[in-house]
């Protein structure tokens, strides 16, 4: 499965959507360089409030752009950035990746993927309607989140749109996505 990167972004503050910028520096370890979510331990506000000393599996968001063709056919015009995503890609199925795939981007990041992004109720304030076209339930009462994967850092460096991405898959048995 071979993908590649769309655009980049980052924010300081803690807002919704992320900032588009040319490029973006991964740090090992951390997550993007000048992003609110970077550190070792965990900076999604909600989960501070119940143990600020939990590992950041989050360190680095990446949402698949064709997600947008997809909303943009319920009426939600989306693009990258505005779902506070780091890395929009094309091509790759973000979704169907096992915990523990390694995303290859450029020369030098590798990103391990550790889960879902479970979509919390700041996108009904972004765009009313939304959130129940990115958090779908099926007949059966099983949620499908569509709002991206989570990641942590593995190896730094700079990425920026058009680099490639490659995945490495780990050692079957594949162990699906959860949230994070």
């Amino acid at each position: 499965m071979a993908g590649r990167v769309v655009a980049v972004a980052k924010d300081a503050e803690h807002r919704f959507s992320k900032i588009t910028v040319p490029e973006i520096t991964i740090v090992e370890g951390l997550g993007v360089d000048g992003d609110a979510h970077q550190g070792v331990a965990v900076k999604h506000r909600s989960r501070v409030r119940v143990d600020p000393t939990q590992p950041n599996l989050r360190q680095v968001h990446l949402i698949q752009s064709e997600l947008f063709a997809e909303l943009r056919d319920l009426g939600f015009v989306v693009g990258p950035a505005e779902l506070g995503e780091n890395i929009t890609t094309a091509r790759i199925d973000l979704l169907a990746l096992p915990r523990g795939a390694i995303l290859r981007i450029g020369q030098d990041v590798r990103l391990e993927v550790t889960g879902l992004r479970n979509p919390c109720a700041q996108i009904e304030s972004f765009r009313e309607g939304l959130l129940g076209a990115i958090l779908v339930k099926a007949e059966d009462g099983t949620l499908t989140r569509k709002a991206g994967i989570m990641t942590v850092v593995r190896s730094g460096g700079v990425v920026k749109a058009g680099d490639a991405i490659a995945v490495d898959y780990p050692q079957p048995p594949f162990l699906p996505l959860e949230r994070v």
